[in-house]
């Protein structure tokens, strides 16, 4: 029978190739092969483990390497030390014990061969895998607590840099910090002016972004997941997280299922590293997702403008939307808290008491559209300009290859089949890159155009309630209601008589968020 060769990279592995010692798998393999060699051991195959886990369950090969050996398939396993097999936990210890003992398959290692027919071979072997798990678990509670020191001293600890940044050594210290990168925290700019002044949702700006064809992270298209991140990523504002998506086991079904939740308030310190944005803007954009409903498609578009402000006066919970039917002819706001017995009342009603309200209590509040429209304008306009600049390089960069390509057919270092081949791949990307940048210039025409259109409609400032009959779209006008107010409790105790369903005859206590000054 001949013998398995089972190779894995440890973390000391890792160090060590840092440090220039070469790569660790080749080496090892080479004198597991001299020591094959001196003994006479037929190798029968090689399995090289790269992946970095705790457990057996997240090893494949050694998954592999137990099933052969438990199946008596090799007469031996070389490996470079015990270690290597098992550094899991008791109960993968014992399963890598018993595989090698009730098959009789014997260990190789250059300082020893264990037999598991000898008994002392086996305690020895048992031992040398307790004391693997040990020096494990040492190790890592050493670099946890260098990493938590290092991550509450402000440096850096994450393994990539978030989109906008990128990782730097610093010079006098151990920790790594981030480095700003120009061109990509612009973006990350336009994003939040997008989000904060033009009520653009994630959906949006990803529209938005790809339309005017910026590459994303990952140099594909963007999606809103990503986007959404990006918002929600506290090191934009000088901040980073720790521990965010903790590690969490559970045993179902017999296994062991790990899970990733978020946590909510986990632990967020100062960086040693510039922010992109600045923390208060940040605050308001975490205020905004929180309270601002993101449809994922049309069937779930919002249809109440008043969703997560109505609350029931009696029970405290927060009003629902029944939707109209063949018994309603309007939809209306009700309590879902079947022993309450607050009455509902039509939507479009409540709705309407609500803007007689505000506009009673601060008929002089006035929004300045040419302000949010100017952000998204700038904001926008800053994007578009850079992407035009770096594919007018482009264009004119590959013009100067198709000069060149032309030059070197008359000195007769390209042959005509080289050239005939060289230009056409030129004359097609300077043909996309011409279209590309016609179609920027026509975006940023656009919204010039659009910029002076909306001047001409709106006047510099127009007041609060007219603005909001105008806006047709549902999501919008909730927003605006929840920039204005915390929340509304309502309360109806007596049912409209017949005939009178138009009556409004509840109360509504309105909560604001500005002071009555304005």
């Amino acid at each position: 029978m001949s013998y398995l060769m089972y190779l894995r990279k440890s973390r000391a592995d890792k160090e060590a190739e840092a440090r220039g010692e070469g790569e660790t798998l080749a080496r090892h393999e080479q004198l597991l092969k001299e020591l094959a060699a001196k003994m006479q051991l037929p190798i029968g195959a090689v399995y090289k483990e790269l992946v970095s886990g705790e457990t057996i369950s997240a090893r494949p090969k050694m998954q592999q390497t137990l099933l052969e050996v438990m199946q008596g398939m090799w007469e031996g396993v070389l490996v470079m030390e015990v270690e290597r097999l098992a550094r899991g936990d008791t109960k993968d210890q014992g399963t890598v014990a018993e595989a090698f003992k009730f098959s009789n398959t014997k260990i190789i290692t250059p300082l020893k061969t264990y037999d598991p027919a000898d008994e002392f071979d086996e305690e020895y072997f048992e031992f040398n895998l307790f004391m693997s798990r040990r020096e494990y678990k040492t190790i890592n509670r050493r670099i946890q607590r260098g990493r938590i020191a290092a991550f509450r001293d402000g440096w850096y600890i994450a393994g990539t840099a978030p989109y906008g940044y990128k990782k730097v050594k610093h010079k006098e210290e151990k920790g790594y910090t981030l480095e700003i990168i120009p061109e990509e925290a612009k973006i990350v700019s336009c994003i939040y002016e997008l989000y904060t002044h033009a009520f653009f949702g994630c959906y949006q700006i990803r529209d938005r972004l790809n339309e005017l064809n910026i590459p994303s992270p990952s140099g594909k298209s963007w999606s809103a997941s990503t986007v959404s991140d990006i918002l929600g990523n506290p090191v934009y504002c000088g901040y980073q997280r720790w521990q965010r998506r903790k590690v969490q086991k559970q045993i179902i079904d017999g296994r062991i299922v790990e899970s990733r939740p978020k946590d909510k308030d986990c632990e967020r310190v100062k960086g040693r590293f510039p922010a992109i944005i600045e923390e208060e803007k940040f605050d308001l954009v975490q205020t905004i997702k929180a309270r601002k409903p993101l449809p994922k498609n049309p069937e779930t578009a919002l249809q109440n403008p008043l969703s997560g402000l109505i609350y029931c006066a009696r029970c405290g919970t927060l009003l629902t939307r029944q939707a109209n039917n063949a018994r309603l002819p309007h939809a209306v706001l009700r309590c879902p808290n079947k022993k309450c017995s607050n009455i509902s009342s039509p939507l479009y009603l409540i709705e309407e008491q609500v803007l007689a309200g505000l506009k009673e209590w601060f008929g002089g509040y006035e929004l300045n559209w040419q302000e949010d429209m100017e952000e998204e304008s700038n904001a926008t306009r800053t994007v578009l300009e850079d992407s035009i600049h770096n594919i007018n390089d482009k264009y004119e960069k590959t013009k100067k290859q198709l000069n060149a390509a032309y030059d070197l057919l008359e000195q007769g270092i390209y042959s005509p089949a080289i050239f005939n081949e060289r230009r056409s791949t030129l004359e097609a990307q300077k043909e996309a890159l011409k279209k590309e940048l016609e179609h920027l210039k026509e975006e940023r025409n656009r919204i010039a155009a659009a910029e002076l259109a909306k001047k001409d409609v709106f006047p510099s400032s127009v007041p609060f309630i007219d603005v909001y009959r105008e806006i047709k779209d549902i999501r919008i006008r909730n927003f605006m209601l929840k920039n204005v107010l915390d929340h509304i409790e309502y309360l109806k105790t007596e049912r409209n008589k017949k005939g009178a369903g138009n009556t409004a005859n509840f109360t509504l206590k309105f909560y604001p968020k500005l002071p009555k000054s304005h």
